[in-house]
C-alpha cells in the first residue's frame, strides 16, 4: 500500500483516523493516570493491621471511620480547607487590579513587561522560590529588617502574636505559609482574569458611562459579571494546588500537618497506605464539588 492510497483511505475515514491518532495519549492516560488514581482509590477501602503493620485487603470502611472520627484528622482537613480558601480570596483581590491595570491602562510596553514580570518567576524552581521565601521570612530575614527600619516592629510582633496563625517569626507561622502560598499560585489567577477583562468590549464601559454610572457601579454591575468566568477559572487553580501542596506546608510555616503532608508522611514513614490513601480522597472530593460549583460560574469557558 503506498502512500497515497494510505492517504485516500485516512481521508475517506476521517472517524477511523481520529481514534487512530487519540488511541495512544488515551491509552497512556488511561494506564499512567486513571489506572494509578484506581488503585490508590482501592487502596483507601483496606485497612492495616495494628500489630503486624501489614495491609489488610477486605473491603471495609474502617479507615474512612479513622479518618473522620479522629479530631486530629478532621483538623488536618479543615486547616487545609481554611488555607485554600483564604489564598483563593487573597489571590482574587490582588490578582484583579494587576489584570485590570494591565489590559485598561498600560502601554503595551508596560502591558509586555508586567506579562514577563509575572510569567519569569514561573519559570524558577519550586524549592527555590520556597527557600528563598523563607530566608525572606526569617527573623532575620529582610521582611523583618523592613519592619525594623520603618519602626514598625512593634506591628509585626503584635501580628505574630495573633492565636491560632501567628508563630515566633512569620518563617514559623501560618500567616508566612499563607503569604507564600498568595505568591507561588498569584500568577495563575492573574492570567484567566486578564484574558476575561480582554473579552470585555469596550463600548459596554462607554455606554455605562453615557447612562451615568460612576465608574465603582460600571465595575460592580457591568465589569465584575463579565470577568466571573475569569475569576472561577483561577480560583480552580489557586484552591486546588493549596489543597494538595505539601512541599511549601513542609518547609515554611508552623509545625501543622495540612492533607498532603499527611498523604507523604503515611506512605512513607509511616507506611500505612490505606489512610494515605483515605487523604488523597479528601482533596478528590473537594476539588469535584467546587469544580461543580465553579462551573456553574462558566470557569471552563474561561479556560
Amino acid at each position: 500500500m503506498n502512500a497515497r492510497t494510505l492517504s485516500t483511505f485516512f481521508y475517506r475515514r476521517p472517524t477511523f483516523y481520529l481514534l487512530l491518532l487519540l488511541a495512544p495519549p488515551l491509552l497512556w492516560l488511561g494506564t499512567a493516570y486513571l489506572g494509578t488514581l484506581f488503585a490508590l482509590l482501592t487502596q483507601s477501602i483496606y485497612s492495616i493491621d495494628e500489630f503486624t503493620a501489614q495491609i489488610v485487603r477486605t473491603p471495609t470502611l474502617a479507615t474512612y471511620r479513622q479518618l473522620f472520627t479522629q479530631p486530629a484528622n478532621l483538623d488536618i482537613v479543615l486547616r487545609t480547607l481554611t488555607m485554600a480558601i483564604c489564598v483563593t480570596i487573597a489571590a482574587a483581590f490582588i490578582a484583579f487590579p494587576i489584570a485590570n491595570y494591565m489590559v485598561r491602562y498600560a502601554s503595551p510596553a508596560t502591558r509586555a513587561a508586567f506579562y514577563v514580570a509575572i510569567l519569569v518567576p514561573m519559570w524558577a524552581s519550586y524549592l527555590v522560590k520556597v527557600y528563598a521565601w523563607r530566608l525572606i521570612l526569617a527573623k532575620e530575614g529582610i521582611l523583618n529588617w523592613m519592619f525594623e527600619a520603618a519602626g514598625a516592629e512593634g506591628v509585626l510582633a503584635a501580628i505574630l502574636q495573633i492565636p491560632g496563625i501567628g508563630g515566633p517569626s512569620l518563617a514559623s507561622s501560618y500567616i508566612g505559609m499563607f503569604i507564600v502560598f498568595v505568591y507561588m499560585w498569584l500568577p495563575y489567577m492573574i492570567l484567566p482574569i486578564a484574558a476575561a477583562l480582554e473579552r470585555v468590549p469596550a463600548s459596554l464601559l462607554q455606554a455605562s458611562a453615557d447612562l451615568g454610572a460612576r465608574p465603582r457601579q460600571t465595575l460592580r454591575s457591568v465589569v465584575l459579571p463579565l470577568v466571573t468566568p475569569g475569576l472561577a477559572a483561577g480560583s480552580v487553580f489557586t484552591f486546588s494546588l493549596t489543597l494538595g501542596d505539601y512541599i511549601i506546608p513542609s518547609i515554611v510555616g508552623a509545625p501543622g500537618y495540612f492533607i498532603g503532608m499527611m498523604v507523604y508522611q503515611q506512605q512513607g514513614t509511616a507506611g500505612n497506605i490505606p489512610l494515605a490513601a483515605a487523604f488523597s480522597v479528601v482533596p478528590i472530593v473537594l476539588i469535584g464539588v467546587y469544580l461543580a460549583l465553579v462551573k456553574r460560574l462558566g470557569a471552563f469557558d474561561a479556560m
